[in-house]
This record gives C-alpha cells, sequence and structure tokens, in this order.
C-alpha cells in the first residue's frame, strides 16, 4: 500500500540516480557547462548592449535567446548540482518553489521557440523584402515582436501551470531531477484528464506553428536566393540563415529527445539526463553559434580583448619597474 499525504507543502526530489563513481564527474560536468552558459550568453547580452553598431533588430532579438538561456538554466542547475551531494531522503524542494520551477522551466522550452519563430521572421524580411526592411523592422516592431514571444510563453504556460496548482495533492515524490508540470500533476490522485489534453494541445500547436512557421520562412527565402541572381544577397541569406537554422535544430532535436523517451520507462534514467540536456546543449551552443557567425561580435570581442590585454600589460610592465 502507498502512504498518501494529502496537499504537502514539502517535496520530495528523485534526483539523477548516479553510481558513485560517476558522480563527481557528472558534478563536474553540470558545474563547468553552467558556468560556460553563464559567462558566454552574459557576454553575448552584455556585447550587444554595449556595442550600438549591434543595436539592429537581428541581435537585439538574439538578446532574446541569450536572456531565456540564462533564465531557464539559472533556475535548474545550481538546485541540481547541490542535490547531487546530498542523500536522496534529504532532496526536499517546497511546493511553490516547485512550481516556480516548473513555470520558468516551461517558459524556458516555450519561449526557445517564440524568439526563435519572430528571429526567422526577421531574416525573412531582411532577405525577401530588403528595400522595406528598415520601416517594417522599428524599434516598435522589435519591441511589439519581443512582447509577443514573451507573451505567449506566459500565457500559455500559465494555463498549464493552473490547470495543475486547482488539483489536491496525495504524493510528495517528484520523479523527476527536477520540477515540471508533468511530475506535478502526477502528485494528485484526481482526474488529470484536462492537464493531458491541454498539455497535448499546447506542445502539437507549439509545435505544428513552430516548425510550420521555420519552414514556410525558410522556403520562401529559398525561392528568393534561387531566383536571384545577386552573389551578395546569396551569400548573407546563407549565412545568417544557416546560422539561424543551426540553433533551431539544436534545440528542436533536443526537446524531441525529451518527448521520445517519455514513452519508454525502462529509459527514465535516460530520460532525465536528456532532459537535463535540453537546457545545457542550446545554451552552451547559441553564443558560440552567433558569436561565431557574427563579424560584429567578434571584431567587439578582438578590440577590447586587444585593448585590455594591452592594458595588463602595461600595468605588469609599471609594476616590474
Amino acid at each position: 500500500m502507498e502512504n498518501y499525504t494529502y496537499n504537502s507543502f514539502t517535496l520530495q526530489l528523485e534526483g539523477l540516480n548516479v553510481s558513485k563513481d560517476a558522480m563527481y564527474p557528472m558534478f563536474l560536468f553540470l558545474l563547468f557547462s553552467y558556468l560556460f552558459i553563464i559567462i558566454a550568453n552574459f557576454g553575448i547580452a552584455f556585447v550587444v548592449l554595449a556595442d550600438k553598431s549591434l543595436h539592429q533588430p537581428m541581435y537585439l532579438l538574439f538578446y532574446n535567446l541569450s536572456l531565456n538561456d540564462i533564465l531557464g538554466n539559472s533556475i535548474l542547475i545550481p538546485h541540481l548540482l547541490v542535490d547531487m551531494l546530498r542523500p536522496p531522503p534529504e532532496r526536499l524542494i517546497s511546493y511553490y518553489e516547485c512550481v516556480v520551477q516548473a513555470f520558468i522551466s516551461h517558459v524556458f522550452g516555450t519561449a526557445a521557440h517564440t524568439v526563435l519563430i519572430i528571429m526567422a521572421f526577421d531574416r525573412y524580411i531582411a532577405i525577401c523584402n530588403p528595400l522595406s526592411y528598415a520601416a517594417i523592422m522599428t524599434n516598435k516592431m522589435v519591441i511589439k515582436l519581443t512582447v509577443f514571444a514573451w507573451g505567449v510563453a506566459f500565457v500559455l504556460v500559465g494555463i498549464l501551470l493552473g490547470l495543475t496548482i486547482r488539483l489536491n495533492r496525495c504524493r510528495t515524490m517528484i520523479r523527476s531531477p527536477y520540477c515540471d508540470n508533468a511530475s506535478l500533476f502526477k502528485l494528485s490522485c484526481e482526474s488529470v484528464f484536462i492537464n493531458n489534453v491541454y498539455g497535448l494541445t499546447f506542445t502539437v500547436v507549439l509545435m505544428t506553428f513552430s516548425i510550420g512557421s521555420i519552414v514556410l520562412t525558410y522556403a520562401k527565402i529559398t525561392v528568393v536566393c534561387l531566383t536571384s541572381k545577386n552573389k551578395s544577397l546569396n551569400s548573407k541569406a546563407l549565412k545568417t540563415c544557416s546560422t539561424h537554422l543551426v540553433v533551431y535544430m539544436i534545440m528542436l532535436l533536443s526537446g524531441m529527445a525529451n518527448i521520445a523517451l517519455h514513452r519508454f520507462p525502462h529509459l527514465s534514467e535516460l530520460r532525465k539526463f536528456v532532459a537535463i540536456l535540453f537546457h545545457i546543449v542550446p545554451g552552451g551552443l547559441n553564443p558560440i553559434v552567433y558569436g561565431i557567425q557574427s563579424k560584429e561580435i567578434r571584431a567587439f570581442l578582438r578590440k577590447n580583448l586587444l585593448v585590455n590585454l594591452n592594458l595588463m600589460f602595461h600595468q605588469c610592465c609599471s609594476s616590474c619597474h
């Protein structure tokens, strides 16, 4: 018989079940991954804000992606690292903290799609309608697109978690390394039919809209490039679009692998690890992909690194004398 504890405000996280030999390598992997994600994304965000030449729609929209990666990983990885050092019975989390973690985790996944959708729209206007780009992609339009991306994520996820919060809880074990909507509504002994219907509808609509808009946008961009004899336009399109597509595919494949593994209960530990990689992989690769692709970002970093290195060199020389 399972012991029931009704509406407990203290929950237990199952966490990652790794062997003693694998625990410290896994801990170090997660720690250094998190540090890299935070430093790289804060670096990109700072460069975009500091360099006036980067105050363009493409970079301002990408700024949202960096913020999303910082937010999504900061709510997850630090708590996970602490739990790894604790014995399983001490991996506790309050119900309210669990709800917040689940909310931000789902906002992270949803905003990753919506931000990349509006970035695809920006590339479409820039390549397919370049003469009207400045008139369409104004500062006001960038603000509207940004509000749309985050607003859609907050509203859809708010309804998702709202349907879960209404349920009474009779269990306390979160069968996951971190809190998400599914692990929260599985704590209830009530009917979760509405939760499953909305969750499935939410996922299908988001994925259909996301994949559909990306396919449609890039199909039109491909047609323009194939019918245009402008080599400069084609080169620019290939450069910016390939970068955007790489970032999108990384995010999409990470998310789909996590969803697919839910169908295989015997692979629960692998699913947990893939769920964590869904946060880590895009968050770590996004700043690398965009940083390498953007000559403006490379130029800013090169210039400032040289200035700082020269300053450090002169300070060292002065102290030696």
